[in-house]
């Protein structure tokens, strides 16, 4: 499927970028880290433009995410959960909209680009949890420009290097997602023992 995707972004340029991470930003799981990369080596070989690159992947991936906040808006908790199903993976909406409601725009800037993986839950939870619409708007295209711009940059920095590239950044997310995850539950735990040493 990597073959297929990336033979299309090679033949179709940015229409093609823009169409497959409106989808991936909607839920369907593509790699759209390695499309992004792949997007920038391309730049360094001149067969796409950088600015019309970093725009159709923002510009889709904000559209992605919009569809996605307004199927937890106004489809609701049951449309969630049936789209979950069919998507492959069941997801917990009240921990997602607890996550969404403890993080708040910090959260979805993170989640464009550093935590990609749980973006399109986290947009259905902020949908449903009611999360304003203006607010999510503005977190999220500052982090899906951040994204796009970032990896668009790798690939044409380390365009003779793209999947090893790849390979790197993949083990490095989920490094520093389990250093996040290890700060927030030192902090809870310290805030606890705190708590219970006051009483």
């Amino acid at each position: 499927m990597n073959d297929q995707l990336l033979a299309i972004v090679s033949q179709y340029g940015t229409p093609a970028l823009f169409g497959i991470v409106t989808i991936a930003a909607i839920g369907v799981p593509l790699p759209i880290t390695l499309l992004l990369i792949v997007a920038g080596s391309m730049i360094s070989q001149g067969a796409m433009n950088l600015w019309w690159a970093v725009g159709a992947a923002a510009a889709g991936s904000v559209l992605g995410d919009l569809c996605g906040y307004a199927i937890g808006r106004w489809g609701g908790p049951a449309i969630v959960a049936r789209l979950s199903g069919l998507l492959g993976n069941r997801v917990d909406l009240q921990a997602m909209e607890a996550k969404v409601k403890a993080w708040g725009g910090p959260g979805i800037f993170l989640t464009r680009w550093l935590l990609s993986p749980l973006g399109p839950w986290i947009n259905l939870a902020s949908g449903t949890a009611g999360y304003p619409w203006r607010r999510f708007l503005f977190w999220d295209i500052l982090g899906e420009i951040t994204g796009a711009a970032v990896f668009i940059s790798l690939g044409r920095f380390f365009s003779d290097r793209v999947m090893s590239l790849y390979a790197v950044l993949g083990d490095l997310t989920w490094a520093i997602a389990a250093l996040l995850l290890a700060i927030i539950l030192g902090y809870q735990l310290f805030t606890y023992l705190r708590r219970a040493r006051a009483e």
